[in-house]
């Protein structure tokens, strides 16, 4: 079955392509996703709706900081909602324990202001989608790029995106893993067509474990060449992607691609002979398709 090529793309679908283009044919293009929603995507889902509400409440609806925060937990706890998670440390009450944390350590009153967009809107959750100079295979139509950041901050003498970034734990070379990240790269590219400056990222880390919280954040800067690289070869990515699309045969990366991250998602799938992947597939996964533009999910 031919399924249709994305007429978006983002920073997910481009660095599962390059992690192994079967996963991204599986997950992007024939849609499979694992029934039932991910306890780290929903829980990650939660904090950033609580940071956006918390920083909402703050710069723009005027409320104290200690009432945006509040603000904040009580939308957090409505996005996660009667999400079961057992004993994992990312339940409710570990993701409002980390949010609480979190502003313990990075205080609303005191922390780096967002930046005033074109239009005079602050800097927080902006979003962009830019046509690329490449049309869709099907429609004709250019593709679109698109991203979203958390907020835009003044900070440290320039302009910086800020993402927060939940995890299980934090060591030693957390922050360098962000220094060469594509995610950052095409969201500096994406202010950019929108006439915004900016200088780098601002990653913000909170580890969530049932015992503790930890933070830590790190500073990536963006020089121009690295966007101007970026962008260059995104378009030989996905015009190579386009190509595994017409001829309909999307490579294996048989190798750290299968264990990373704990383990892909595909991995027993790709153990199988055609007939019984595909019955592994219709009993174990769904289709569902995830819009980047919306941030809405469709069952198929």
């Amino acid at each position: 079955m031919r399924y249709p090529f994305p007429e978006v793309i983002d920073s997910s679908i481009m660095g599962v392509y390059k992690s192994c283009p079967q996963k991204v044919y599986k997950e992007y293009i024939a849609n499979w996703k694992s029934k039932g929603p991910s306890i780290h995507l929903h829980a990650g889902g939660a904090f950033a709706r609580g940071m956006e509400v918390a920083r909402l409440s703050f710069y723009v609806d005027g409320l104290s900081a200690d009432a945006a925060v509040a603000a904040g937990r009580d939308a957090l706890a409505e996005f996660y909602g009667d999400f079961d998670a057992g004993s994992h440390a990312k339940s409710l009450s570990g993701m409002i324990k980390a949010f609480d944390f979190y502003f313990a350590n990075y205080p609303l009153a005191q922390d780096h202001p967002p930046i005033i967009l074109p239009g005079g809107r602050k800097g927080i959750e902006f979003s962009f989608a830019e046509p690329l100079p490449i049309l869709h295979p099907e429609t004709g139509n250019p593709l679109i790029y698109c991203g979203r950041m958390d907020a835009i901050l003044s900070a440290f003498g320039g302009q910086f995106i800020c993402d927060e970034k939940t995890t299980t734990s934090l060591g030693p070379t957390w922050g360098k893993q962000w220094d060469l990240r594509a995610q950052f790269t095409g969201y500096v590219w994406g202010c950019g067509k929108a006439g915004i400056h900016i200088d780098g990222a601002l990653i913000r880390g909170v580890s969530i474990l049932k015992t503790k919280n930890e933070t830590q954040q790190a500073i990536s800067y963006r020089p121009e060449f690295h966007v101007e690289r970026w962008y260059e070869e995104l378009l030989e990515w996905v015009e190579e992607m386009i190509g595994c699309w017409k001829k309909d045969k999307w490579r294996h990366n048989l190798d750290h691609a299968c264990a990373d991250y704990g383990g892909c998602a595909f991995r027993q799938v790709c153990t199988y002979k055609e007939e019984a992947a595909v019955s592994h597939l219709e009993t174990f996964f769904e289709r569902r398709f995830w819009n980047p533009l919306t941030r809405t999910e469709t069952l198929l």
